[in-house]
């Protein structure tokens, strides 16, 4: 997260706006001591938005979005232990 004086922030506020809408977050110091965070605005239907954050901080992957091969694969029965099913899938090949 980058980082900016309050005199800072007043001086440069349009260039901090750019980094923003670029996704960045700014936090705010006076002193030394964080008083605010200059981030991004979303609403709360804008979940491609929180993705995609999370997403440059690297703390999710986006998956392929294909699941067919779940589909494929046979129901666990709701009999035996959980090592005897972990094996047998292990066997399987699954």
């Amino acid at each position: 997260m980058k980082r900016a004086t309050i005199t800072e922030a007043k001086n440069g506020l349009s260039a901090l706006l750019d980094q923003v809408k670029a996704g960045d977050t700014i936090l705010i110091t006076d002193r030394g001591v964080p008083v605010a965070r200059l981030a991004p605005a979303t609403t709360t239907d804008d979940d491609d938005g929180r993705v995609a954050r999370l997403e440059r901080a690297g703390l999710l992957t986006r998956g392929t979005g294909d699941v067919r091969w779940l589909l494929d694969r046979p129901l666990v029965p709701t009999t035996g232990s959980v090592v005897e099913l972990l094996l047998e899938d292990r066997e399987s090949g699954w």
